[in-house]
């Protein structure tokens, strides 16, 4: 990505364009908020009365040099300063009501990162959060990232895909919350009062996501001896590259949860629905970016050609065999996809190699988000478990359900006198398990994908020369 310089300077002289991991601010924000981690609960607070917990003058301490740090760091950020200047009234009075459950809204309401996306532009947050894919407790974090938004980019959003909340955002340093899994920074994960009537932006972190798509792509290459199209493996190759393809597909799949024939909302308002539903909906958004795709590079943005390239590969060999085997609905959706190009030829394995129709592809891919779509337009005529049932049917006509099912068995294997949601209780936790040939790649790439956690582009590479 390619670094804007800001040539504001702070009163104190310091222009805004020095990176915020270098001042010797950070290292000292950064170790004060390690301190103060362990000492939290679940929900965030600090419980004295517990082992190992420290003297209420000692957090007391921890926290007035995370304050000193972001007051001192914030200089840097000028365009932050009104978000910095809440965040420390939180923390102050975090620590006056005795360190109970934080409360970060009025902090969390002045950051607006979404009001200027600027290339490159630097951030530092600090919050009490968890960590989606990542830490599931409400614990101090503090992360320095920059906004990923180049002129192309901006354009396309100002022009074709709509979406003023998104912010593609990549990593400059990360408290332990952030070395996992997680690859996003939203606002619902973190610690408030009560939650805001509608949130305002949402970060995904296109660097994480591009250097773990490389690192698992090239694993699966390698064990499947694909042979790779140049273009395509040049492209394997280069994190930069890579990471524009990222916010591309991310920017066209969030807005895609709110366009279209729509007779659920799973991720706006909250549904118990059976997991195959979610996996549904994450596809057909992920299958948008992809048609979307394919019409860009019609167009001449060869941003469009990596986009499908990187839908393709990170669905068909990552998902399916990332995460456990609970109602796993990306992994499922992966299943689908590859369970659908292998029935329509595109994908073949044969001979231990696994074949692809590289100009079929786009058709073939392009029919499934069909189907799905069709699915999704005909449900709004559809009572709710008819609905279920027919989506059902749909995955069940690529991939075999358990033999074990009840729902796999139809309607009168179930109690219909109960409602929908208690229905959810009769799906198995692995409705549709894996295929032998996933569960033979799921042994070989097991090390390779839990080598990815924390995982940066300085982990991955930077961008071929």
């Amino acid at each position: 990505m390619t670094e804007i310089l800001v040539h504001d300077v702070a009163a104190d002289g310091i222009t805004a364009a020095q990176r915020v991991i270098e001042h010797p601010a950070w290292p000292a924000l950064k170790n004060a908020v390690e301190e103060i981690r362990p000492w939290q609960s679940k929900d965030g607070s600090i419980d004295f009365d517990a082992e190992g917990a420290p003297s209420l003058a000692v957090a007391r301490a921890a926290l007035d040099r995370v304050t000193a740090a972001v007051e001192e760091l914030s200089p840097l950020l000028p365009h932050d300063a009104a978000y910095h200047r809440a965040l420390v009234a939180d923390l102050y009075r975090w620590a006056a009501d005795g360190f109970g459950v934080p409360d970060f809204l009025d902090s969390l309401l002045a950051f607006q990162p979404a009001k200027e996306r600027a290339d490159g532009l630097q951030h530092l947050v600090v919050f009490a959060m968890y960590t989606q894919n990542g830490n599931p407790d409400r614990n101090l974090e503090a992360v320095v990232l920059r906004m990923v938004w180049p002129e192309w980019l901006a354009d396309l959003e100002a022009t074709r895909y709509d979406n003023p909340l998104f912010c593609g955002i990549t990593f400059e340093d990360f408290t332990s919350g952030y070395d996992t899994n997680s690859a996003v920074l939203f606002p619902e994960t973190i610690a408030v009062r009560e939650a805001p009537e509608r949130f305002s932006w949402g970060g995904i972190f296109c660097d994480r996501e591009a250097a773990r798509f490389r690192r698992v792509t090239e694993a699966s290459v390698e064990i499947l001896g694909i042979e790779l199209p140049e273009d395509i493996r040049d492209m394997v190759g280069d994190q930069q590259r890579c990471e524009q393809a990222f916010v591309l597909w991310d920017m066209v799949h969030d807005r895609t949860h709110s366009h279209g024939d729509l007779p659920f909302d799973p991720f706006m308002i909250k549904q118990r629905q059976p997991f195959w539903m979610y996996g549904l909906e994450e596809l057909r958004c992920d299958l948008n970016a992809f048609r979307e795709a394919v019409k860009l590079e019609a167009d001449g943005f060869g941003q469009g050609r990596d986009v499908q390239y990187a839908v393709l590969f990170d669905r068909m060999f990552r998902f399916p065999v990332t995460g456990e085997r609970v109602r796993n609905y990306d992994g499922l959706g992966g299943q689908l996809l590859f369970a659908y190009l292998h029935k329509h030829d595109v994908v073949r394995w044969t001979d231990n190699t696994l074949k692809i129709d590289w100009e079929l592809a786009p058709q073939i891919t392009n029919q499934l988000c069909g189907e799905i779509e069709k699915l999704y337009r005909d449900g709004i005529d559809r009572p709710k478990l008819v609905h279920w049932f027919a989506a059902y049917d749909l995955v069940a006509t690529y991939l075999a359900p358990h033999p074990g099912s009840r729902w796999a068995k139809g309607p009168d294997a179930l109690d219909l006198s109960q409602p929908p949601r208690k229905l959810v209780d009769d799906v198995l936790p692995d409705e549709f398990p894996l295929s032998m040939f996933y569960e033979a790649l799921s042994k070989k790439l097991k090390n390779v994908i839990a080598s990815t956690k924390g995982i940066t582009a300085a982990d991955a590479g930077q961008a071929a020369a």
